[in-house]
């Protein structure tokens, strides 16, 4: 089975200043993004489709785009603030797009398989994406048969991470905070902003093992469907606001509250790196030096 990566891309990196997307942290120049493609394609990935807006096109193109040709096949699409369903217009005043709902939307009909879905800034690991092409590769990332009885839920997966291993020094975190059920099953995800280090712990506000998306999901094709009747109702709803967002994990947690699908929390004890804040990069850029030398990947991914 073919598997694709949906890499979401478009955003600036406000808080960072600058296209973070494409600044190196490697030993061989290689971006935060460089890490995510190499540990999925080598997990059984087999297409990447970046979700980018058309000012940077060229530049993604040539710095990043270009390192993957002849390794796995290459798609863009465009996320744009006028990507809207028929009769739906960007209101007055609204400067940017709708979000990471929205970012997944505008690429609905580049997908007609099994995909992951990831931010292009954060570090993952391998462990999320060995899990991921195992749960779409197998009868459980399928949608459910039509014969399959009452229960014709689609079927999703999200990577669970330690909220512990997901902080930055360097100041506060947003962190989609998860309720599990007993059996693995995501409940629901809760946006939570705010959260300082030293809030998290035993005895502390969150305990260190709490369970936080960091968008890593697998999807069927059967979001598509409940992501886009999410979408127009958000844009009666919500649509003349400048700054309202369609996030992701909201649909999903709707489409779970719905009955519409499951979503199984496939957890890791892989630490995830970001670069949040312009500091934590030199904390991104040690970590992966420290992996390099411990063989996990090699000094030049691309060699």
């Amino acid at each position: 089975m073919s598997l694709s990566l949906v890499v979401l891309a478009a955003g600036m990196g406000s808080r960072y200043g600058g296209l973070k997307q494409i600044d190196p942290v490697g030993p061989g120049g290689e971006t935060v993004l460089d890490y995510a493609v190499f540990d999925a394609l080598r997990a059984g990935f087999t297409r990447v489709v970046f979700v980018i807006r058309r000012d940077f096109e060229a530049l993604f193109r040539t710095q990043i785009g270009a390192r993957y040709a002849g390794r796995a096949a290459v798609d863009y699409v465009f996320q744009s603030l006028d990507a809207l369903p028929p009769g739906f217009t960007p209101p007055a005043g609204r400067e940017k797009p709708w979000g990471t709902g929205h970012a997944v939307w505008c690429a609905r009909d580049a997908l007609d398989g099994n995909f992951a879905v990831i931010n292009a800034d954060d570090f993952y690991g391998a462990d999320s994406f060995a899990q991921l092409a195992r749960f779409l590769g197998s009868a459980n990332g399928q949608p459910a048969p039509a014969a399959a009885g009452p229960d014709r839920r689609a079927r999703f997966a999200m990577v669970g991470f330690r909220l512990a291993n997901t902080l930055s020094e360097h100041g506060t975190v947003s962190r989609g905070v998860c309720s599990v059920d007993g059996s693995g099953a995501l409940q629901s995800i809760v946006e939570q902003a705010g959260i300082a280090a030293e809030e998290v712990g035993a005895g502390r506000r969150y305990p260190g093992d709490t369970v936080v998306s960091m968008n890593c999901w697998g999807f069927t094709p059967a979001l598509s469907a409940g992501l886009d009747a999410q979408f127009r109702e958000f844009l009666a709803a919500r649509g003349a606001e400048p700054k309202a967002e369609f996030y992701l994990p909201a649909a999903v947690s709707t489409m779970i509250a719905r009955g519409e699908a499951t979503v199984r929390v496939l957890p890791t004890e892989s630490a995830w790196f970001g670069v949040t804040y312009r500091e934590d990069k030199p904390r991104v850029e040690a970590a992966i030096a420290e992996l390099v030398r411990a063989g996990r990947y090699p000094a030049r991914l691309w060699a």
